[in-house]
């Protein structure tokens, strides 16, 4: 009876695919092979043809575009496939210094006639390249907004978010919670983030000249003339609020700082005032004589009133 059991599972074990005799099937709920059926991909690269490697004045003669004073020197060879290259020349066109001509090449098998694939004009590693294209709204830099500008927000901004809608910062729910009142829309978390982190960065962070100048004490934060901000930005922002200071009027962090602290105090050192000479003495009365001189005048000249006896 065991003998027969054991038959029967080995039979039902090696029982064939239908069309495919022979080829065991793998038993429900058991582990197959899993091993790879695919071929790998060749990374092997690709050899240089030498028939199309010779090829370099037809090459040349391929670049009809310009005059021929406007192609250089040829620069390299590269293989680009199966009796696939192509040819790399100095472009000497003015205003395209470092771009190069390239001209691909090819052949039929077991052909000894090259014919040119296509022609193109590519920068090199050294070449002038105009700067990327970039939308209107992202070319925008600060101080670009003139008196007269309109600068559209749109409706699906992520820094801002409903007024309805309730935040994590007391501020803004203070005054924007209320459906109907308030303003249409507020800093999100994201702008309030974005914002804080632009400032900090920014010419009026800790990072900024003026403030690496300033002494090691004078932070913004323990300034009689630091005005904190209200919300989730007190912890690290406030506006200046001195007059004589570089940042008067704008939004600064607690940990900038600048010469005008508050609590920069400059003793002045107390100098004794020497007696200096006398540079004239007017406590002696000089005798001057007031009378002309013999000759001075005629004789029949009447004398002149000194309007004194």
């Amino acid at each position: 009876m065991c003998t027969i059991l054991a038959h029967l599972i080995q039979v039902r074990r090696t029982t064939a695919v239908k069309g495919s005799p022979g080829v065991p099937v793998t038993p429900a709920g058991s582990m197959g092979n899993n091993g790879r059926v695919t071929r790998p991909v060749s990374t092997r690269a690709a050899r240089l043809d030498q028939v199309c490697a010779a090829a370099v004045e037809v090459a040349r003669a391929g670049i009809t575009e310009v005059d021929a004073d406007d192609v250089g020197d040829h620069l390299q060879v590269v293989a680009e496939g199966e009796r696939l290259v192509t040819h790399y020349f100095e472009c000497l066109l003015a205003g395209y210094r470092g771009w190069r001509w390239a001209v691909t090449v090819t052949r039929v098998a077991r052909s000894k006639t090259v014919t040119i694939c296509e022609t193109v004009l590519l920068p090199g590693p050294d070449a002038l390249l105009a700067p990327g294209w970039l939308p209107w709204q992202e070319r925008l830099k600060p101080g670009d907004l003139g008196p007269g500008d309109l600068l559209p927000t749109s409706p699906e901004d992520e820094r801002l978010a409903p007024g309805y809608l309730l935040s994590d910062d007391p501020a803004v729910e203070e005054t924007a919670w209320e459906l109907g009142l308030g303003r249409a829309r507020v800093l999100s978390r994201e702008g309030r983030a974005d914002a804080a982190q632009r400032w900090y960065d920014g010419d009026h962070g800790p990072t900024a000249p003026i403030s690496t100048a300033a002494p090691a004490a004078a932070r913004c934060g323990t300034c009689g003339f630091y005005l904190p901000l209200a919300g989730s930005l007190r912890q690290a922002f406030g506006a200046c609020g001195n007059f004589y200071a570089p940042d008067d009027g704008r939004v600064v962090s607690a940990d900038h700082g600048c010469g005008a602290h508050s609590e920069t105090l400059i003793e002045a050192a107390e100098t004794a005032v020497e007696d200096l000479p006398t540079v004239y003495d007017d406590s002696a009365v000089e005798a001057m004589s007031v009378s002309r001189a013999p000759g001075s005048v005629e004789a029949a000249e009447p004398a002149e009133p000194y309007g004194h006896p």
